[in-house]
């Protein structure tokens, strides 16, 4: 397929992605959108003109500041809307192409609207499901011969977090105060935090629920989530260490996470799909999965110093994940917890094998003891005030590429 708008061989958003985000302008209310090339499509626009009259679905759904509503249509739905879009914007189709009138109306250029939080979260869980990030955290904090905790490889570790401070890719953070116990001290202080971290994520996001006390299978996984975002997981890792014995991470953690502004769906990414790293020990039979189940998606995370050159301090890919996406689904349902449309479930640091792919300043820095030379001469151990961290991904196959957009971020002081 090839688009009557103009797209650049690096763009993201290629007519084979067709992602889903929400937008406004200066004159008019959020709607829900799509992107092709540099151009942002008003879908209330295109359906009010009758371009998607040939799908049957309530209209309204684009009228909207969160994308949930035209999720929860289902995919036989949103599937049928999204090829009528491929088939409007196709470069062979000339109706809308040789309509100047229509265009005004519904083509917008990115650069001149902004995006917005796209997805009303209503309940969030992070993973930990990197097996070389958590051989590194375990490697650091205990000992390297026993870095893995004994249930790690049997089950996707996760804890439930707070989604009424996931943010859109461009709102800008301030560093989080908490409680610290300095390194010998014998009692905590009270401060910001000086350790901020990121962790380099991807999050899915669910589109069709399961009734309270049903379970997912890893089977039918994929028929309930209806895509991913790129999900920056800022941590205070000075707080984190303080407060996380014995229930796991609060302060450090939920103060701030970022996402990409468009959900690319599973559909867009399928032709990345690749084989799982080998789980051993074998799982249980709730947990096993057929097919290939991870997908070859390179991330990268760059530092933006305030007035200062960038730096790219971090590549890594999405198929190193130890544990995919359809068995934390189905871990996370097994006792019948019940999903609603718009929970998103983050990965967990995605971290590789190789120093450069590590997930986190944490590991990057090796606690402090490594810190990383920036073009200015300045040095990070961790993020400092004024910096923003950028991080990208896409996948790329027989010259497709498919992509998130960046989530920018810039750390502003404590208040």
């Amino acid at each position: 397929m090839k688009s009557w708008i103009s797209v650049s061989s690096d763009s993201d958003f290629p007519i084979q992605n067709i992602p889903f985000g929400v937008f406004q302008t200066a004159t008019n209310e959020p709607k829900v959108a799509t992107i092709i090339g540099e151009k942002v499509i008003d879908l209330s626009a295109l359906a009010a003109h009758g371009y998607l009259d040939a799908v049957d679905f309530d209209k309204n759904v684009f009228n909207s500041c969160h994308i949930n509503d035209y999720m929860a249509l289902g995919k036989p739905v949103t599937n049928a809307i999204r090829a009528a879009i491929q088939s409007i914007f196709n470069i062979e189709n000339t109706t809308l192409q040789n309509n100047e009138t229509h265009q005004a109306a519904i083509l917008h250029d990115v650069s001149k609207v902004e995006l917005l939080m796209p997805i009303k979260v209503g309940d969030y869980t992070d993973f930990y499901s990197s097996r070389d990030h958590a051989i590194n955290v375990g490697t650091m904090f205990r000992d390297p011969e026993n870095a893995l905790l004994p249930n790690w490889l049997h089950l996707p570790v996760g804890y439930h977090g707070r989604a009424s401070s996931i943010i859109g890719s461009g709102t800008p953070i301030r560093r989080p105060k908490g409680q610290q116990m300095p390194a010998g001290a014998d009692k905590p202080v009270f401060g910001a935090s000086k350790l901020l971290d990121f962790e380099l994520e991807m999050a899915f996001v669910i589109g069709k629920s399961n009734e309270m006390g049903t379970s997912v299978s890893t089977k039918s996984a994929e028929d309930h989530i209806f895509g991913m975002v790129i999900f920056n997981d800022w941590s205070a890792r000075d707080i984190q260490k303080w407060e996380y014995i014995p229930l796991g991470p609060f302060l450090a953690k939920n103060f701030a996470s970022s996402i990409s502004p468009w959900v690319v769906t599973l559909e867009a990414l399928s032709d990345f799909k690749v084989e799982s790293p080998v789980q051993e020990p074998k799982v249980l039979p709730y947990l096993e999965f057929e097919g290939n189940k991870n997908y070859d998606i390179r991330l990268e995370v760059d530092i933006v110093p305030e007035n200062g050159q960038s730096k790219t301090v971090s590549q890594s890919n999405y198929k190193y994940m130890y544990w995919n996406m359809c068995q934390q689904l189905a871990h996370h349902t097994i006792n019948g917890c019940n999903m609603n449309v718009g929970d998103m479930l983050a990965s967990g640091t995605i971290s590789g094998p190789e120093s450069h792919e590590y997930g986190s300043m944490l590991e990057l820095s090796w606690r402090g003891t490594k810190p990383i030379a920036m073009p200015d001469g300045s040095e990070r151990k961790f993020i400092n005030d004024g910096d923003t961290v950028v991080m990208r991904g896409f996948g790329q196959k027989d010259g497709v590429r498919i992509g998130f957009g960046a989530v920018s971020t810039k750390v502003l002081p404590a208040s």
